[in-house]
């Protein structure tokens, strides 16, 4: 019986060996992931490994999981994402509160809330109103530039260029990806760890392909989470969600601009103005 035991552990341990060895450029760190069983562990280490990129080993014990990573194909923040996706929340980034909802109420651990940042006491009396329009103003634009990318790719499938939407959807692609999750507002934060991972999914697809059918299939999709993001983000200028029914194949779809004017990404001079704007958003 031992002998098996010893058998089995080694088998174990040679696996997890050459898992590892089958990572190139391998960068190993440990941190702590919340959950509470052996269900858990199978979620957090699915969702966390990536073939040949990342792989994931999480004790239920400790809630201490070792990320094993390709460094030049992936990083921490990328793998605690999709971590953060799947229901579990780490010190740095947290679950959605409709996916930790619906986690098995045996794997419902007890959450640690997010940080919150205090304001440094005062120690000076000169004004920093400046400073701190400057920093909020950073924070503001990473989400701005999405949206720009956005309407950029909108505007491309208006004109029913492949070539161009591509390129646009490509650089949706990389200002998605840039988004430094911590400087969100709570509210931004929830919808982006809902929403992240289905922007990279569509904004991918749409750059993989010249065919405007199919990027404009994906487009759909991409703006119904786009459209939640924009409603918890506070836009400096009104956006328009705009609404066509012979989209979809006459089940209608919804589009985002910047114009009241109507510029149909869907059929794009076939039937520009076809459409109406829903909901003006402030």
């Amino acid at each position: 019986m031992n002998s098996l035991r010893y058998l089995l552990t080694a088998l174990i341990i040679l696996s997890f060996g050459v898992s590892n060895a089958q990572i190139k450029n391998s960068k190993t760190e440990t941190l702590k992931i919340y959950g509470n069983c052996e269900m858990c562990e199978s979620t957090i280490e699915k969702a966390g490994n990536l073939k040949k990129v990342a792989s994931v080993d999480w004790n239920k014990d400790t809630k201490i999981a070792t990320l094993t990573y390709d460094a030049t194909k992936t990083n921490q923040d990328e793998i605690l994402k999709r971590i953060a996706l799947a229901g579990y929340d780490s010190d740095k980034f947290l679950a959605p509160n409709d996916v930790y909802a619906k986690l098995p109420e045996c794997c419902q651990y007890e959450r640690v809330n997010k940080p919150v940042s205090k304001a440094a006491p005062k120690t000076e009396t000169h004004d920093h109103s400046n400073h701190t329009a400057t920093i909020k103003k950073q924070e503001t634009n990473q989400l701005n530039t999405v949206f720009e990318s956005y309407f950029a790719l909108k505007d491309a499938l208006v004109k029913t260029d492949g070539n161009t939407a591509s390129a646009k959807a490509k650089n949706l692609s990389i200002a998605i990806s840039a988004v430094k999750m911590e400087t969100l507002t709570t509210d931004e934060h929830n919808i982006w760890m809902k929403v992240m991972k289905d922007l990279l999914f569509y904004t991918e697809h749409i750059s993989d392909t010249k065919d405007i059918g199919h990027q404009r299939d994906h487009f759909m999709s991409l703006s119904k989470n786009m459209y939640e993001l924009i409603k918890v983000s506070k836009s400096e200028t009104p956006v328009y969600y705009q609404h066509c029914p012979m989209a979809n194949d006459g089940k209608g779809a919804n589009w985002l601009s910047k114009e009241n004017a109507i510029k149909n990404p869907y059929y794009g001079s076939q039937m520009l103005t076809c459409g109406s704007t829903v909901e003006t958003i402030k």
